[in-house]
Parts: structure tokens; C-alpha cells; sequence
């Protein structure tokens, strides 16, 4: 019998470093990662995404997690998931289907890390147009992920302090995971 491997979340507002972080730790960990599915929809759109890309861009979601935890031994490491989806959603059209609210609660990750705007905002080339409110989005990620009764660890500092702490949240969250699994 497998079994399910210890999930954990890189989160937070645009261009906070989630990305790095999530390829950083997965090099340190040895662990499969799942990529920002949005990132793939938008280079293939090629045009600023709208309501109607919220579905298709939280079942893409789905599949890449999905995909990275099928290869994982005890770790799996998502460069975000459907909490993102559902903050932006709601952000920048007023809702969010509830097929994806809910399913967000159900995948809910064992951690998120979530990364504070305290680095400079640099452009990546994504629709990014929101560089002087990622504290407001902070804020948005924040209050998703206490009503979701998340496992939250804060990332802030210097890309080092970052990484030392992600690493040490990530080895208490592996020994209370192999904990539980053996209750």
C-alpha cells in the first residue's frame, strides 16, 4: 500500500520568488515539483486572460499536481495550486466557480509556505500588473488560506533566511507527516 505523499505549497503574490524557491527546495529535498499551470495557459493564449480562462486554468492546475505527486516518494513541492486560482479569481472577476473553491479545500496541502512582497518585484514576462499592491494580495493569500484552516509558515527575508526557513518548515512538516502516517 503507497501512501500519499507529504504535500507542500509555495504561495503568495505575484513575483515573490515562488518559483525559485520551489526549484531550490526541490533540489535540496530531491523532490518532484508541480509547475504554475497559469504560466503554460498564458503563454499559449497569448493574450490577457478573462473569466471564462478560470476553469480551464484550475483543471490544467489539477492535472500538473496531479501528475508531480504520482512520481513522489514522501514529498511532493507545488509552485502554488488551486488557492492561487481561487484568490485571483475572485480578485479580478468577484467570484469563483464553486466546483474550484471546493476542490481547493479538498486538495488542501499538509504547508504552504507563503512568501511575503518583501523582495524587489521583478517582471517576468507574465501578465504581472500588480508590482505596488502585492501587500494587498499578501493580505488576500493570508485570509484564504486561515479560512481554509492551512498549515502556514511565513517566508520573509533575504533569499537565504528564505530558504533556511522554507527548509526547516519543510523537515518538521516531513516528521509530522510520517508521523500521522504510521497512527
Amino acid at each position: 500500500m503507497s501512501r500519499k505523499p507529504c504535500v507542500v505549497v509555495v504561495t503568495g503574490s505575484e513575483c515573490t520568488g515562488k518559483t525559485t524557491l520551489t526549484a531550490d527546495l526541490a533540489a535540496r529535498f530531491g523532490a518532484p515539483t508541480s509547475p504554475e499551470y497559469v504560466r503554460e495557459y498564458l503563454d499559449r493564449k497569448a493574450e490577457p486572460l478573462d473569466a471564462t480562462d478560470v476553469a480551464p486554468i484550475a483543471r490544467g492546475q489539477i492535472q500538473v499536481e496531479d501528475e508531480a505527486a504520482a512520481s513522489a516518494q514522501s514529498l511532493v513541492i507545488k509552485d502554488t495550486d488551486l488557492i492561487s486560482t481561487v484568490v485571483y479569481s475572485r480578485h479580478y472577476y468577484g467570484q469563483c466557480p464553486a466546483w474550484i473553491a471546493d476542490a481547493a479545500k479538498q486538495r488542501l496541502a499538509d504547508l504552504y509556505l507563503l512568501l511575503h512582497a518583501d523582495v524587489p518585484w521583478v517582471a517576468d514576462g507574465l501578465q504581472r500588473d500588480r508590482p505596488g499592491d502585492r501587500a494587498y494580495m499578501h493580505d488576500l493569500f493570508r485570509r484564504e488560506l486561515e479560512a481554509s484552516g492551512a498549515c502556514v509558515v511565513d517566508i520573509a527575508g533575504s533569499w537565504e533566511t528564505r530558504l533556511e526557513t522554507a527548509v526547516a518548515a519543510i523537515t518538521a512538516a516531513l516528521a509530522r507527516h510520517r508521523g500521522n502516517s504510521q497512527d
